[in-house]
């Protein structure tokens, strides 16, 4: 039968003796350098369209030009807001900012006939700018004006080097008008070379979710890559999703 026995005391200072001193490199932690560190968790969409949400908050009137050679170059990221008279733009930018008189919405459509330009940042500092372009397409404005608007949006539009991204406001019931379709083939070059795009549908509390999806089906064919989102500011469908997107297009390091 296998007994087990005690250890002798010759075993113990044995063991001693090959047991590592206390304190020893052995036993001891590793420096903090060689610790490897945790990566933080990636924020989540809620968490990204809070801090979007808020950073749109502090918008602010910078100023406001009737010409492209009069508008300074601000050395920031520069979002376009473009779209056809009653189109909603002007409305999306104050929901988007949650301000109620940001952009001027004038009771004539087609009579805004400025660039003006918001800047955007935390700390009463700008990290990035609005620009909120005339409306186009609208009947009572004379020829001479709309083609006028047409040259410097187009001008804008191909030139304006420090133009980060472009947001197309769409009333998803009347579809891209032809003059939206020249905008597309206008900023499709810079489109394809990393400029960003997106196309809101405006109003899209107006349909029924059959006609939106219809909706959505159709700008995604027509808009080239561009992202596309269903918005409403009097449901504030989509403002979170347009928020965040506008912040990741200007704060790509961000996460």
């Amino acid at each position: 039968m296998d007994q087990t026995f005690p250890p002798s005391p010759a075993d113990d200072a044995a063991d001693a003796a090959a047991a590592p001193a206390s304190g020893s490199a052995e036993n001891a932690s590793p420096p903090a350098s060689t610790v490897a560190a945790t990566p933080a968790p990636a924020a989540t969409f809620a968490e990204r369209a809070r801090t979007a949400l808020g950073w749109m908050h502090t918008a602010h009137f910078l100023l406001s030009s009737p010409r492209l050679d009069t508008l300074p170059p601000l050395g920031l990221p520069e979002i376009a807001f473009v779209g056809r008279s009653n189109a909603g733009k002007s409305t999306a930018i104050n929901t988007l900012t949650q301000q109620k008189r940001l952009a001027f919405a004038s009771k004539t459509p087609g009579r805004t006939q400025h660039i003006n330009l918001f800047g955007v940042g935390k700390g009463q500092v700008d990290d990035a700018v609005l620009a909120d372009l005339p409306g186009y397409g609208y009947a009572a404005v004379p020829r001479e004006a709309k083609l006028r608007w047409q040259r410097v949006m187009g001008n804008y539009l191909m030139t304006r080097e420090q133009l980060s991204g472009v947001v197309l406001m769409c009333d998803p019931r009347l579809g891209m008008t032809e003059l939206d379709e020249v905008l597309l083939e206008v900023i499709r070059p810079r489109v394809e070379q990393g400029l960003n795009f997106l196309v809101l549908l405006t109003k899209a509390d107006k349909l029924t979710r059959a006609e939106a999806n219809k909706a959505l089906s159709i700008a995604r064919l027509q808009a080239g890559g561009g992202e596309v989102r269903l918005f409403s500011a009097l449901k504030k469908q989509g403002v979170d999703e347009a928020a965040e997107i506008i912040w990741r297009w200007t704060h790509p390091d961000a996460g």
